[in-house]
């Protein structure tokens, strides 16, 4: 048997950064995101939205890679809300998205990070909270 312990935040917006996810809506996406994750052998940590993008906290498990576990996040997500039309409007997330490992010692200090996206987001949009982590980890955006 292996051991594996792989945590990973996650982060990924809606096509276009379109303000789809309301306040009504918000609890009913990431429960739903939760239970399908967790039927697909995925263990979520820690969810949290914005209108315009989702942050997510989740272990990556020994046989899964991490382009699977986003496209069974993503990709399910959009295709049950659109056939649950649980938005007026095609839902649809854009293709691109946010990964990085976190380590043990800062599990707790994203876990508090991503609850916390309400405050965070009074003092920062989403398109530079995203510039800032691609630059922190050394992504070249515009090249």
């Amino acid at each position: 048997m292996s051991f594996v312990k792989v945590m990973i935040h996650a982060v990924w917006g809606t096509k276009n950064k379109q303000n789809l996810i309301t306040a009504e809506i918000r609890p009913i996406l990431i429960n739903h995101i939760r239970d399908n994750a967790k039927i697909k052998g995925i263990f979520i940590d820690t969810l949290n939205s914005q209108p315009d993008h989702v942050h997510c906290l989740f272990a990556l498990n020994a046989d899964m890679a991490l382009s699977k576990a986003m496209n069974l996040i993503k990709g399910e997500s959009s295709f049950w809300a659109n056939k649950q039309q649980i938005i007026k409007f095609h839902f649809e997330w854009a293709d691109d998205y946010f990964a990085a490992s976190v380590s043990d010692s800062l599990v707790n200090k994203v876990r508090n990070y991503i609850l916390n996206q309400d405050e965070h987001h009074r003092k920062e949009a989403f398109t530079d909270e995203y510039n800032k982590f691609m630059k922190s980890y050394g992504f070249d955006i515009h090249g």
